[in-house]
Parts: structure tokens; C-alpha cells; sequence
């Protein structure tokens, strides 16, 4: 037997229909944007201004910047964090490969940013527990903060 008909599958709805809503998780979604403000080189040292937010997102640019760099033969970097106005363990992780090989990395005009995670990173690493603590002694320029 086959019937036709137009009428809907569910004739009245199962339930009252939901407002919309905003969904706010507590997180911004949205990936940090951080800018190379200037960039000057002296000799073998490359100068960077920093300007914006550093998270995991923002910072492959960052790496990538840093290894055009380090590949054309600039063996000490300077960075100026006075315009950092957001950074997270991704700015660690894109500075973390610098050091190696002799090269040499200065954090200068740290932010409160800046100056806030690199506490927290120092800290961890100085902690009998901490995860980083098995690992290698902690980066020169987590060094003296305040």
C-alpha cells in the first residue's frame, strides 16, 4: 500500500523552542596577533620590537621569523617586550630552540605580560616537582625578574 502525504513527520514541536544564546566558554577563541613592531640588526645581533599578543596560534609566525634568522646567520637576538601585551607558554616554546648552538637571546622592556610568565616559568623550573625541573637548568633568560 502506498500513501502520499505533505504533512510533516512531527506535526507539533516536542518542545518549546529555545532563545538563542551565546555560548561563552570562558576562553577567547579567537588566535592572539602579535606584530614585529621594527627590527634593526648590529652586526650578527638582531634587534626586534614586539607589539601585541603571543599565544600557541600567534607564535608560529614568530618561529618562523626567528628561523629565517638564525639561518641567515644572526647569532644574537634581542627582544623588546614593552609592547607584549598578552603572552602565554607558546612564546616560551618559540624562544625555547634560540639558545642552542650558541646563540644568544636578551629579554629586554618586559611587560607585565612578559614579566608575569616568565615568574611562573622560573618558578616551575626552581620547583622540586615541577615538570620542567628533570628536563635542563632553566633558560638565562628567564633569569633575574622585577
Amino acid at each position: 500500500m502506498n500513501t502520499s502525504s505533505t504533512a510533516p513527520i512531527l506535526s507539533a514541536p516536542l518542545a518549546a523552542e529555545a532563545r538563542p544564546s551565546v555560548h561563552d566558554s570562558g576562553a577567547d577563541s579567537a588566535p592572539g596577533v602579535i606584530l614585529i613592531h621594527s627590527c634593526t640588526t648590529f652586526g650578527t645581533t638582531l634587534v626586534v620590537h614586539l607589539a601585541g599578543e603571543i599565544d600557541h596560534f600567534s607564535a608560529a609566525p614568530l618561529r618562523a621569523f626567528l628561523a629565517s634568522a638564525a639561518d641567515n646567520g644572526h647569532t644574537g637576538l634581542v627582544l623588546d617586550c614593552s609592547r607584549v601585551t598578552f603572552c602565554d607558554s607558546g612564546f616560551l616554546a618559540a624562544l625555547d630552540w634560540w639558545p642552542r648552538q650558541g646563540r644568544r637571546l636578551r629579554l629586554t622592556h618586559r611587560s607585565r605580560a612578559v614579566e608575569r610568565l616568565l615568574r611562573a616559568a622560573a618558578a616551575v623550573t626552581r620547583s622540586p616537582h615541577g615538570f620542567l625541573a628533570h628536563h635542563r637548568p632553566p633558560p638565562s633568560y628567564l633569569g633575574p625578574t622585577g
